[in-house]
C-alpha cells in the first residue's frame, strides 16, 4: 500500500478500550510514525476534550498530543460557527467539553439547536423530554453522531444514537451530524494533514461510522475485529471494508511497513 501517505484511527475499541491500550496498539502506531506516515486520531469520544484525551493517551505510553487529535466536540463547534454563528445552543452530553466549544452559546431555555453528544446519566426522561420539546418549537437539531454503542470494560453500553433515533421520529426532524461518518468530519482531519483521500486511510472497530463512512468518503477502510466490532454487524453492514484484520498490531503489516 505504498500510495497511503496519512493513517486515521479512531481510539476507543482499536487503540484503547477503557482508555487501556490494546495489545500491540502502542507499538503499531510507533511503527506507523517511524515510516514517515501522517496521523490522526479521529474519535467520537464525547467526554473529554482534545487536550485530556492526548494526556491520557500519553501516560497509556502513545507518543501523542493534542494536535493529533480530532474530536466529534469540536467538529460540531466549527460546525455550529460556521452555519449558525450566534446560534443559542441547548447541549446533552455526558461529559466536560466546554474547551473544545469555545464560543458555542449554551443554553437551557428557547434554544435556536439542540446539540446531542454522547450518552450517560444525564440522557434521562425530564431531559430527553425537555429537547422533545425544544424541537417540537422549531430548534434544528445537530447530533456529534449515532454511535448507538460502545464497548468498555463492562462490555457493550447503550449511546446516544439510540435516543436520537426517537427524538427524530418523534419530532419529526432529521439531525445534523458532524462527527463519523459524515464526509466532513473526514475531510477537516485530511485539511489539517495536508492529505487527500486517495492517499488516506481509516481504521475503525464501528463498520458504518468508521470504515464505510470514510470509504463513502473515497479513503481506503480497514475494519479492526476489537472494540465494538461483532459478527453479526459486520455480515450485515451496507458496505464491504476494503480491509479486516484482527486489530492495530496488524495494520504495520497490511501497510508493508518492515518491523
Amino acid at each position: 500500500m505504498e500510495s497511503v501517505r496519512a493513517v486515521l484511527i479512531d481510539i476507543d475499541g482499536v487503540l484503547t478500550v477503557s482508555w487501556r491500550p490494546l495489545p500491540g496498539a502502542v507499538e503499531a502506531l510507533e511503527r506507523i510514525r517511524a515510516a514517515g506516515l501522517d496521523v490522526a486520531l479521529v474519535t467520537n469520544t464525547t467526554s473529554r476534550t482534545r487536550a485530556a484525551i492526548a494526556g491520557t493517551l500519553s501516560a497509556a505510553g502513545f507518543a501523542v498530543d493534542a494536535d493529533d487529535v480530532l474530536t466529534a466536540p469540536a467538529a460540531t463547534a466549527a460546525y455550529l460557527a460556521e452555519h449558525f454563528p450566534g446560534a443559542r445552543c441547548a447541549l446533552l452530553n455526558s461529559g466536560d467539553i466546554g474547551e473544545d466549544l469555545g464560543d458555542i452559546a449554551v443554553v437551557d431555555d428557547r434554544p435556536d439547536v439542540v446539540v446531542l453528544g454522547g450518552a450517560g446519566p444525564e440522557f434521562d426522561y425530564a431531559a430527553l423530554n425537555r429537547a422533545f420539546g425544544q424541537l417540537q418549537r422549531g430548534a434544528e437539531l445537530v447530533a456529534m453522531h449515532r454511535n448507538l454503542y460502545w464497548r468498555t470494560d463492562a462490555g457493550l453500553q447503550l449511546d446516544s444514537g439510540a435516543f436520537l433515533v426517537g427524538l427524530e421520529r418523534a419530532a419529526r426532524v432529521e439531525a445534523t451530524i458532524t462527527g463519523k461518518p459524515s464526509r466532513a468530519f473526514f475531510e477537516a482531519a485530511l485539511a489539517r494533514m495536508g492529505r487527500s483521500a486517495a492517499n488516506a486511510l481509516m481504521v475503525g472497530d464501528d463498520i458504518e461510522s468508521d470504515v464505510l463512512g470514510a470509504q463513502r468518503a473515497g479513503l481506503t477502510g480497514v475494519l479492526v475485529r476489537t472494540g465494538k466490532y461483532q459478527r453479526e454487524t459486520h455480515e450485515r453492514a451496507s458496505g464491504t471494508p476494503d480491509h479486516v484484520v484482527d486489530s492495530i498490531a496488524d495494520l504495520p503489516a497490511l501497510l508493508g511497513l518492515t518491523p
